[in-house]
């Protein structure tokens, strides 16, 4: 069993982020003479108080293998610019058309449309210089860009965003709810575990088990945001609740109900438990942060 509830955020969350949060900060700083709003754009959606879940995975992964915060940084920055990116985009009018994120308007409704938009395009841009810029940038930084763009692109993120817009637009779509899920969230969160796994410099077989803990995980994670989404509250997420069945998503309790959901949620994290077992006792940190993924209230 966990040593920490599960429904409350494990400490090492709030050290990580403070720590992510920081050098975000440094690194979006504004150029001189740079005459736009653009990276008060980037910085507002980016800096938001947030879990930052992705980095933590990329951290922990890479404490697990004995690689220092610093080295894994780079990576964990990247995975959040993108994962911001994706929040700026989703909440647009054009696709999810939402007014609050993380507690607080939502980009375009601070900042406009068009700006949004290209606050997100930086963002996903910068991330890959990020990781070009490493403090020991060398031959796993391809490896890094590698698995950040496959996770993020047509066969990933965005590709599971375009299936979760055509489910929804269209009810007779034959697009799984399964498919959408790994594909819009779950490969991200496994690409900052496999991400970490580079950093540690991971044997082909523990990055394997890595991976798997990472894809499962996702699932899980996806799984308990539907359920959040059906059970809590817009001021206890910080996004509008409910907003999934009144725009007909697809979701795990639309398609299973609510009790199977929570079913599928917990077969996911023992999956994804089963699958670190070995490691023992070192990896009871991402034992506890994927707890806490599936039995949080927000």
């Amino acid at each position: 069993m966990s040593r920490i509830p599960g429904q409350h955020p494990p400490p090492f969350l709030d050290e990580i982020a403070a720590k992510v949060t920081a050098r975000l900060d440094e690194l979006l700083r504004a150029p001189d003479d740079d005459p736009t709003r653009l990276v008060e754009a980037m910085r507002y959606s980016t800096l938001a108080s947030g879990k930052r879940f992705r980095p933590a995975l990329v951290i922990l992964t890479a404490r697990l293998l004995g690689a220092d915060d610093e080295d894994a940084m780079p990576a964990a920055c990247a995975i959040e610019m993108v994962h911001t990116y994706s929040l700026i985009h989703d909440d647009l009018p054009a696709m999810d058309d939402d007014d609050l994120r993380r507690g607080r308007p939502t980009s375009h409704k601070v900042f406009g449309e068009a700006l949004a938009i290209l606050a997100g395009d930086a963002l996903l841009t910068e991330a890959f210089a990020v990781l070009a810029r490493g403090r020991r940038a060398g031959p796993r930084t391809s490896q890094l860009v590698a698995e950040l763009a496959a996770a993020a692109g047509a066969a990933g993120m965005v590709g599971g965003q375009a299936a979760d817009l055509d489910a929804e637009r269209n009810p007779d779509s034959t697009v799984r709810v399964e498919t959408i899920h790994a594909r819009k969230t779950a490969r991200m969160i496994e690409a900052a575990v496999t991400m970490g796994a580079v950093v540690g410099k991971a044997g082909r077989r523990t990055a394997g088990q890595l991976t798997l803990y990472g894809r499962h995980l996702g699932m899980a994670f996806q799984i308990a945001d539907d359920i959040l989404d059906a059970r809590g509250s817009t001021q206890e997420l910080g996004k509008t609740a409910g907003k999934d069945a009144a725009r007909r998503k697809r979701t795990y309790v639309s398609v299973y109900g609510l009790q199977e959901a929570e079913h599928h949620a917990r077969a996911e994290l023992n999956t994804a438990l089963n699958a670190i077992a070995e490691f023992g006792d070192k990896a009871d940190p991402l034992r506890d942060l994927a707890r806490f993924c599936v039995e949080r209230r927000a």
